[in-house]
């Protein structure tokens, strides 16, 4: 049942033979088994103390390709056959950490800093797969803009979006060279309307975020001036905490039709460019962009990821972002759970 609300090819990164078994071992371990016991708990009333699973709602969202794929293509549906499954648009990491704060999703996806800020905020979250390892924000001006370094952004106006990954990479990069975020005058707006305030000359520059930042790229000649790779956060794929302890079996589930859309993203990337943009309303020159700073290769939870969460939390909290007695690194292990995606590989 289905409701809605609301590039390198896998032959550069995987040889064939890798991929079909990676897709064997998918439905060898998650498949059969796992929706049987579903279907059972289901058909039963029980697999929990809170009962059987009827409806789930799951997030989809443009800095998240696999989503998409999976939103397409019905795969989720196939694993969970007889759960109603409801998807939800994510505007940006903020939004879908609203959504699990709220309980108004089980399945969100966000960056990884963001889920962090998040865990330490009170919202009861486990980042459970690595969706993507992107290069997904860096800071933008106009193309005629006289500004051409982080020091020139003080006293400048900022458009920024709190709680996601660009503005995690803007208080870093300010940081870096020697300014804080009183130096500058943050306009605060969702990812879209930064653009449009960027581009409108509302303000200097924006945090950016694909796909918006690449459209504005190619498009609009809006120059990303400051790119650190290195300071972009995984994309990560996070569950409510009493859910999954309730209901590992769809969890399992979940998973297993995000790898099915994750390897078919990777041995289909033109097909992949064609859904982005269809579904974000962008031409596929934007769509490619995008995906061609966007690595899928890499799911499984692990020290990569935490090392690079650890880094922004322990950055953020330098800043006075996040509050000197929090146990970050305490924080960063209560976040991730690796049980999910152990036999992945991948994840360091």
């Amino acid at each position: 049942m289905r409701r809605l609300v609301a590039g390198r090819s896998a032959s550069s990164i995987l040889p064939a033979s890798a991929s079909a078994a990676d897709f064997r071992w998918i439905r060898r371990r998650f498949g059969a088994a796992v929706l049987a016991v579903a279907l059972v708990a289901v058909a039963c009333g029980g697999g929990s103390d809170a009962g059987a699973v009827d409806e789930i709602t799951v997030d989809w969202a443009y800095y998240n390709p696999v989503s998409l794929v999976l939103r397409e293509k019905g795969w989720l549906e196939e694993e969970l056959e007889g759960v109603e499954v409801n998807w939800v648009q994510s505007a940006g990491s903020n939004k879908a950490l609203e959504f699990l704060a709220a309980r108004s999703i089980q399945f969100g996806s966000t960056a990884g800093a963001a889920a962090l800020l998040a865990r330490i905020n009170g919202t009861p979250i486990r980042s459970i797969y690595a969706y993507s390892q992107p290069e997904w924000t860096a800071l933008v001006t106009n193309g005629d803009s006289d500004i051409d370094s982080v020091e020139d952004l003080a006293g400048k106006k900022v458009a920024v979006t709190r709680g996601t990954d660009p503005y995690i990479f803007l208080v870093r990069a300010l940081a870096d060279h020697g300014l804080a975020e009183d130096d500058i005058e943050a306009v605060l707006l969702q990812h879209a309307d930064g653009r449009n305030a960027l581009i409108g000359g509302s303000v200097d520059a924006w945090a950016g975020l694909d796909p918006m930042m690449a459209e504005a790229e190619l498009e609009q000649e809006a120059n990303l001036f400051y790119r650190a790779p290195d300071l972009n956060t995984w994309g990560v794929l996070n569950v409510d905490e009493t859910f999954a302890t309730q209901h590992p079996e769809i969890v399992e589930a979940v998973l297993a039709a995000y790898e099915r859309a994750r390897i078919w993203s990777l041995e289909n990337p033109g097909e992949l460019a064609a859904i982005l943009a269809e579904a974000a309303g962008l031409s596929e020159q934007v769509a490619e962009r995008q995906l061609e700073r966007t690595d899928l290769t890499t799911p499984a939870i692990g020290a990569v990821q935490r090392d690079s969460i650890l880094g922004a939390g322990i950055a953020l909290q330098s800043t006075g972002v996040i509050e000197a007695d929090v146990d970050v690194e305490g924080m960063v292990d209560d976040l991730l759970d690796e049980g999910f995606t152990s036999d992945l590989g991948g994840g360091g």
